[in-house]
């Protein structure tokens, strides 16, 4: 009894933090690299192709208590700007997070726009600006709130003196990024970044009609990723994010290995296998499988929970599931018809 009211105070306090508000931190993905604008709006269009739709869904804490569920939806779509070899992306970012008990559902669309400069004729070299922003809405369920004063003699009953005024919330966003991303030789591409989400640090107003409403903390993102050939049919690829939003951080990184299984026509892509590992420090390791066909690629991982919460979740997560299209398009304003072109 005393194991089952802890832990039920436990996830409430969690889900409650970003109803009630305080300084909340963003959800993310283990498989971070396949939702781009999450991480930073200016590594949107850095890839190869004209157009890119990238999905994940996500279900974690299932061993502990109701599934937190997140699904994501990105779409870029690249356009060659100019005489030269700039480039715009357009795009957008939409998201639903469910959480828990209290069915806290955050509804996110976003559009976006990235502007890259070639900075050199001889090689895929640019300078990337961007901007991303749009309505949030976040809305629970009052009902299902289990607060501590309902609790007596052990057991739930009667209901809490908590006001609840509000059964949600919502605001406008805004995230400003920039990244540089270059080739080195002839087949390694990289890139680093940075980007500041929450730029116009977003009023909540309290659910439970206090006077004092929370401000939304700017959060901080800097992040890498490179993509290596490792022999004639190798491929090394690594991302890494460090996030900064009020007193929390985080760092997420890993490195995936990718062996060539069939090879078609000169000039086309080859099906490619990757098998690797990531690690969010003092959270989780994140065995991850993710298999490249010419134009699409799924991915699928798992959190092997390794924080304090271990105790109560015997080491287990989150299953997560992504699945991207990309290509070029067959339109006179492609950039396929470039001779350089921002690409990953």
């Amino acid at each position: 009894m005393i194991k089952n009211f802890t832990r039920n105070l436990l996830f409430t306090a969690l889900i409650l933090l970003p109803a009630a508000v305080t300084n909340a931190q963003d959800f993310s993905f283990s498989q971070f690299y396949e939702q781009p604008l999450l991480r930073n709006p200016a590594l949107a269009g850095i890839f190869t192709g004209d157009l890119r739709v990238s999905m994940a869904y996500r279900d974690q804490w299932g061993s502990v208590t109701v599934p937190f569920r997140t699904t994501s939806l990105s779409i870029e779509h690249k356009i060659p700007v100019g005489s030269g070899n700039d480039v715009l992306t357009i795009g957008s970012q939409m998201s639903l997070d469910g959480a828990g008990d209290l069915r806290l559902k955050r509804t996110m669309i976003q559009p976006a726009i990235n502007f890259h400069k070639s900075l050199s004729d001889d090689k895929d070299t640019y300078l990337s600006f961007a901007f991303m922003g749009g309505p949030v809405n976040s809305q629970f369920d009052a009902t299902q709130l289990k607060m501590g004063d309902q609790y007596q003699g052990g057991s739930l009953s009667g209901t809490t003196a908590q006001p609840i005024r509000s059964t949600g919330y919502s605001y406008w966003d805004l995230t400003a990024g920039v990244s540089f991303s270059s080739t080195l030789g002839d087949k390694t591409n990289f890139y680093v970044g940075a980007a500041l989400a929450h730029v116009t640090k977003p009023v909540i107003k309290s659910v439970t009609g206090s006077s004092t409403n929370d401000v939304l903390a700017p959060r901080l993102s800097l992040n890498v990723g490179i993509n290596a050939p490792s022999g004639d049919n190798g491929h090394f690829i690594a991302f890494a994010d460090y996030f900064k939003q009020g007193e929390h951080k985080q760092l997420l990184g890993g490195i995936m290995y990718g062996m060539n299984l069939q090879q078609y026509d000169y000039g086309s892509q080859p099906d490619i296998l990757y098998i690797g590992s990531f690690m969010r420090w003092d959270d989780a390791l994140i065995p991850t499988v993710k298999m490249e066909f010419e134009h699409f690629s799924v991915g699928v991982s798992y959190d092997i929970n390794i924080s304090k919460l271990k105790v109560v979740s015997n080491w287990r997560g989150g299953l997560e599931l992504t699945a991207t299209y990309r290509d070029f398009l067959k339109i006179r304003n492609s950039t396929l018809d470039k001779v350089r072109c921002v690409k990953f």
